[in-house]
């Protein structure tokens, strides 16, 4: 089979599950439209109590399908187009999604799969799963909104160490820093997110989705009257000026000859 996003139903759950056979479950643009789709399903679906969300073949997600790159990103209209048309719309449904989301993050959750972590509710890992977003190893930096988002969820300083260092951290490591509420045993990665899942599912559906509604309000993407509004579309304005740069070129076009960078 292809790539792609798969939504099951389970009674009052759902199972979301990117799927990239070969890949580790790299985001596509195909499957960035598909998670867009699928966010909106499970939102509009008034019977649904809890998703977990997951990754095929004991992966989560890799990251992006850097394969795909040099079609669009040296291209400013083109990088930025992906980031802002493709790829926030399927983050910020996920974001907008008022049933709670649970992850259940196995093997890598890089880049793309770190993203999609930092929009559920909860996260449980097992304890041989990876977590990073080492893209300045490819030449490029993290997109604003992107940035902030993750930024939130794993904490600035973190953040930082993702993407000045390309650090990789394990998920007991992750787990102290509090990005993640549980880290069991690779084996019972599943059974925990599946129990998280039946236990919110047991309580008031109608207060859940109020809860993440409520969140949002209270701790919004842009907390600072600085970065909202018209000065986050300043930022992004020139967040793509580098797509034709000689460094993004050339590290991705080593990753892709499978050599190390020359910057």
């Amino acid at each position: 089979m292809g790539a792609e996003v798969r939504l099951e139903f389970d009674g009052a759950l759902a199972r979301l599950t990117l799927s990239h056979p070969g890949k580790l479950n790299a985001m596509s643009v195909p499957m960035w439209r598909s998670l867009r789709t699928a966010a909106g399903q499970l939102a509009a679906c008034a019977d649904l109590r809890a998703v977990i969300v997951r990754g095929e073949a004991g992966q989560f997600c890799a990251g992006g399908d850097i394969a795909e790159y040099p079609g669009f990103r040296f291209h400013r209209e083109g990088l930025r187009a992906f980031h802002e048309e493709v790829v926030w719309p399927a983050l910020e449904a996920l974001l907008r999604c008022d049933v709670p989301l649970i992850a259940q993050i196995e093997g890598a959750c890089m880049g793309a799969g770190l993203e999609i972590a930092s929009c559920c509710d909860l996260r449980v890992a097992g304890q041989g799963a990876r977590f990073g977003a080492p893209i300045a190893r490819l030449g490029f930096s993290m997109a604003p909104r992107e940035a902030a988002l993750v930024a939130r969820a794993v904490g600035e300083m973190t953040a930082r160490e993702m993407l000045l260092e390309a650090a990789v951290l394990d998920a007991p490591e992750m787990h102290r820093r509090g990005f993640l509420h549980q880290c069991v045993p690779d084996a019972d990665v599943a059974a925990e997110a599946l129990a998280r899942a039946r236990r919110v599912a047991a309580l008031a559906p109608a207060a859940a989705r109020r809860t993440k509604t409520l969140f949002s309000e209270l701790f919004p993407l842009y907390p600072s009257a600085k970065r909202s509004g018209d000065a986050i579309e300043k930022i992004v304005s020139t967040a793509y000026d580098y797509a034709d740069s000689a460094e993004h070129r050339e590290g991705i076009e080593a990753f892709l000859a499978k050599r190390q960078p020359r910057f």
